[in-house]
């Protein structure tokens, strides 16, 4: 998933760069860093781990100088946590520094890399976004912008990239907008970002987003369009509506806080619990879900479940070992709320069920009566190769487990799921629009093995997506 944010035309460009990073720290916690320019000079600063931590020394930002810079926040979806692989990366291509940002996960990287490894091509990294600078690298034209917009021809994915170079800011979308990618501007400093919470937070004004397969530069000239690829029809990822993205950010054109109390009111009118004394949420992301579904269903919503905010998010922690622990860290129960109720508990999805059967029996310690579970979206019955760390298909619960099962796994008293038709019915674009293959098996473009076990089989080690 990543968070990426470029700045241009501001002498505090880095300490931007930085809160833009801040807003987004849920895309990513892996790894953090922050490249700038100033006449011509690059400066560089990563690190792992969460950014306040990454630049807890304020000298580091100071040692960023420069009018424009880029940012990224690392999630990788497969391979290693090496902390080469976190970005902005940083190459020379015809002794012209170029810094790339990248949030996607490119589908035919296994061909591609392959291909450029026989043409004498040299890996510093593991990570897909190296491909794109080596085909930069061997593309035509006089300008890094005119050479992207050629590159961009070779891949497959969902992408969406910012480079750093001496002729400006370069912004570039897939032609199928998988992730949300914007552009803002404060005062003459131009700002784009993964999600308008960044603009949100600096102070800046959303201008608009940068369009499914458009290339664009921002230099002294203000914003220009160089390439517009061919235009296809939409595939939004619905699970940033329903997960990934904060709901204070607007992102394909819509609230996503608005998204998810529709999703939670479709619930409610699919699958609503009659008799159910009180309707919690798993907090933080499925809180404006579950305010949909008590308005919907007339169930008092109440609070029973406290969350430590000072725990990451589990279901980004690639380790399972640590998806274990942070469950017990992370929540506790409200026993005064819950005992001798009949609960239903709202969550936004279930990928390998773990969490949530640990809450259950949390719930179940605080003495409730019944334990209903709902979810704001369809089972997830099939691995995401675009960006989001789903994990193979057999670890997918929803996969092999058919819904009495998974009941019984659970150990609830009731389970259901938002259907495919009321998850869509519940945006404001066509259905059209947007990518469900992890719900429903139809990937918008086909699928090589760079992503899967037999990539692990074939090279001797998984793959490591950068983004």
């Amino acid at each position: 998933m990543c968070g990426i944010i470029g700045i241009y035309g501001n002498p505090e460009s880095a300490t931007l760069a930085y809160l833009g990073l801040y807003a987004q720290q849920h895309r990513g916690q892996e790894g953090a860093g922050i490249v700038s320019l100033d006449q011509g000079q690059v400066h560089r600063h990563m690190g792992s781990g969460l950014v306040a931590d990454v630049f807890a020394d304020p000298e580091i930002l100071r040692g960023l100088p420069g009018t424009m810079a880029i940012g990224h926040t690392r999630y990788s979806t497969t391979g290693s946590l090496d902390a080469k692989n976190v970005g902005p990366l940083l190459f020379n291509v015809e002794d012209q520094p170029v810094s790339i940002a990248h949030n996607g996960n490119l589908v035919n990287l296994l061909d591609r890399r392959q291909q450029l490894q026989k043409q004498g091509a040299i890996f510093q990294t593991t990570t897909d976004t190296e491909i794109i600078v080596h085909l930069l690298a061997r593309a035509s034209g006089d300008r890094i912008v005119d050479r992207l917009a050629e590159s961009l021809q070779e891949l497959e994915g969902a992408y969406s990239l910012l480079l750093l170079t001496s002729e400006g800011l370069i912004a570039a979308r897939d032609p199928y907008g998988w992730r949300p990618f914007v552009i803002g501007r404060l005062g003459e400093t131009w700002v784009a970002a993964s999600e308008t919470c960044a603009l949100d937070l600096i102070g800046a004004e959303e201008v608009r987003d940068v369009e499914p397969g458009e290339v664009l530069l921002i230099d002294h000239a203000g914003l220009q369009t160089v390439a517009q690829m061919t235009k296809r029809t939409s595939k939004h990822c619905i699970f940033e509506y329903i997960y990934f993205s904060r709901p204070d950010s607007r992102i394909y054109g819509s609230n996503v806080d608005k998204m998810r109390r529709k999703l939670g009111k479709t619930l409610a009118e699919e699958s609503a619990v009659p008799g159910a004394d009180i309707v919690i949420s798993v907090p933080d992301s499925s809180n404006t879900a579950t305010i949909g579904y008590a308005s919907r269903s007339g169930v008092k919503h109440d609070i029973g479940l406290i969350r430590n905010h000072y725990v990451g998010r589990s279901f980004i922690r690639p380790e399972q070992y640590l998806r274990d622990l942070t469950v017990k860290l992370k929540f506790n129960t409200v026993k005064g709320v819950l005992e001798g109720r009949e609960v239903v508990i709202v969550d936004d999805s279930i990928v390998r069920g773990t969490t949530m059967r640990k809450l259950v029996r949390l719930l179940r310690e605080a003495q409730v009566e019944k334990v209903h579970v709902r979810i704001s979206s369809s089972p997830i019955r099939h691995p995401c190769r675009f960006g989001l760390d789903f994990p193979t298909q057999e670890e997918l619960i929803a996969n092999h487990r058919t819904k009495d099962e998974i009941e019984a796994y659970l150990e609830v008293d009731s389970l259901a799921y938002l259907s495919l038709e009321g998850m869509l019915a519940s945006m404001d674009l066509p259905a059209d629009h947007f990518c469900t293959a992890c719900f429903s098996g139809e990937y918008p473009v086909k699928i090589n093995d760079m992503n899967g076990k037999d990539v692990f089989e074939q090279t001797g080690r998984p793959p490591d997506n950068n983004s």
